[in-house]
């Protein structure tokens, strides 16, 4: 779980609207991730401004990158998410957060559609 400190930067991080387009395109990815050129070309932002705003959601732990060939492809990180949503809901329900309702059901977290899993 997160502390209040990685929690806040997190928040800060969100507060910019270039960085929050930024994360929710690239959870709409996962797992597999974008290159850095189809990320700027999708919200119409400059190569030199996305790599200001990556370069930010990189290091509260928001996003990750890899190298492939000659492109930089960054993928959202869940876990921190994860920790967010358990940081902010900690003291939720009077201390007890199991007894209150599911924050983010799960399979509309990070999942397909319920009508492309095949069974």
């Amino acid at each position: 779980m997160l502390n209040e400190s990685e929690t806040l930067g997190i928040l800060i991080a969100l507060a910019q609207e270039s960085r929050l387009r930024i994360l929710r395109l690239l959870l709409r990815e996962l797992p597999a991730g974008l290159p850095a050129g189809r990320i700027a070309e999708t919200l119409g932002c400059t190569p030199s401004t996305l790599s200001f705003h990556l370069g930010h959601l990189e290091r509260v732990g928001l996003v990750h990158s890899r190298r492939r060939a000659q492109s930089i492809i960054y993928a959202a990180n869940p876990e921190t998410l994860s920790g967010l949503i358990g940081f902010l809901s900690q003291d939720c329900c009077g201390g007890v957060p199991e007894s209150c309702l599911p924050v983010v059901p799960a399979p509309a977290a990070c999942g397909p559609p319920q009508e492309l899993v095949e069974g």
